[in-house]
């Protein structure tokens, strides 16, 4: 045996170490580690959503489609934001699952949306206040309103605040919170949440034919209204 081969009290202590519990990654390495999972989905469906444009027409600067994008980004921005501030307090495997697949498929959407603005040609940023463009006429002629009736009261109006957006006294309520008062909280604004989600979609599906956006808007209907009915279950456990 040379000076470079290892003894065998030494190789038993190696194959000891490999069986043995590996060392748990420091809390902000996980952090960092899942911002980055969840920037890079969105670059990837970025990509993805300047290809999947190309076989419609190009919507213009003011269009149902230019203004859903803009304002459904925003608005899964913020799920994002909510999304990660439960995770970090809470220790339920149900909640922080939930917030980790809100995360991952409004990043992935968000920038989907992001690479349709781009492959049309359009800027990012509107040239007129957010949500102006769902309180024009519908492909019926029809204006569209909250509950669904051009009548209603609380019909939108041109920068009003989209539909289900979290203020910032609730995004600070929950920052404060911790545990079950957290949880409750994020279900709570989640589900509002998702319902203007699909108040936004079902408008845009009321003002285009636009195969990728009418695809892309009836998917974020049908998997909200799922998401929906698990977060009133999960709250409802909670007391809430």
């Amino acid at each position: 045996m040379t000076d470079t081969e290892p003894t065998d009290a030494e190789l038993e202590a190696f194959e000891a170490a490999q069986r043995g519990p590996k060392p748990r990654l420091p809390r902000w390495m996980l952090v960092v580690a899942s911002i980055l999972v969840i920037v890079v989905v969105g670059l990837v469906a970025f990509s993805v959503g300047r290809l999947s444009t190309l076989a419609d027409p190009t919507p213009t600067q003011n269009s149902a489609e230019a203004g859903f994008s803009r304002d459904m980004q925003l608005h899964h921005d913020q799920g994002v934001e909510l999304a990660f501030l439960i995770r970090d307090r809470s220790t339920s495997d149900d909640i922080r699952t939930l917030a980790y697949d809100i995360a991952f498929t409004q990043a992935n959407q968000s920038g989907q949306m992001l690479g349709w603005l781009q492959s049309w040609g359009l800027p990012a940023a509107a040239s007129e206040p957010s949500m102006t463009w769902m309180t024009r006429p519908t492909l019926e002629g029809a204006s569209h309103a909250h509950g669904g009736t051009s009548t209603d009261a609380a019909a939108h109006e041109p920068g009003a605040p989209m539909p289900g957006l979290a203020t910032p006294a609730q995004i600070q309520q929950l920052t404060d919170a911790t545990g079950t008062d957290a949880e409750k909280i994020f279900l709570t604004l989640m589900i509002a949440h998702h319902k203007g989600a699909i108040e936004m979609a079902d408008a845009v599906l009321e003002r285009s034919t636009n195969t990728v956006v009418t695809k892309f808007a009836r998917g974020v209907v049908n998997s909200q209204e799922s998401e929906i009915g698990l977060m009133e279950d999960l709250l409802a456990k909670r007391g809430g």
